[in-house]
């Protein structure tokens, strides 16, 4: 329901914001965690044609009308926290009618993704029995393959099929 959208950082910087100020933000604005998102774009900050990413952030807070009593508590601690990421940092607010927000949840998952629900994929390690193999793959079939393509270069059929491109 609250949208935090940060201009200018590094997204994974972002990420990390967020998993560690969340908690503070759902408590200034007396919500549950779950009404708090961020949204961090991969994008620049530029200013006269000269990139400002991470000199210049511009924080965009989202949220329905009735957080408006929260505003400067929310500007002031998210000014001093995101200064240690940022030279200067700017924050706008944008309120919303929340009739006008509409949202449909699938209740068969889990809300948000957590590290508890996450999915790890790691790369499958080999058997004791089992080794990489590093040799020559071609081994074997190189004189085919230089056969095969000196007879491509030496086709000059207009109506030849060896998908060779003719002139």
């Amino acid at each position: 329901m609250i949208t935090i959208s940060i201009l200018g950082l590094d997204q994974y910087v972002v990420g990390h914001y967020s998993g560690d100020n969340t908690k503070n933000l759902a408590n200034l604005y007396e919500v549950s965690e779950d009404d708090i998102s961020f949204y961090a774009p991969n994008c620049y900050m530029f200013h006269n044609g000269v990139e400002q990413t991470s000199w210049n952030t511009l924080v965009r807070v989202h949220a329905p009308e009735r957080f408006k009593v929260f505003e400067s508590k929310i500007s002031h601690y998210l000014l001093n926290t995101l200064k240690n990421f940022s030279i200067n940092v700017a924050v706008e607010f944008f309120y919303y009618d929340e009739h006008h927000r509409y949202e449909y949840i699938n209740e068969s998952y889990p809300r948000f993704l957590t590290e508890d629900n996450l999915v790890n994929v790691e790369e499958e390690e080999l058997g004791e029995d089992e080794e990489l193999y590093e040799g020559n793959i071609f081994e074997g079939y190189e004189d085919k393959l230089e056969e095969a393509y000196k007879e491509s270069e030496e086709c000059d059929d207009e109506e030849c099929k060896c998908h060779h491109h003719h002139h």
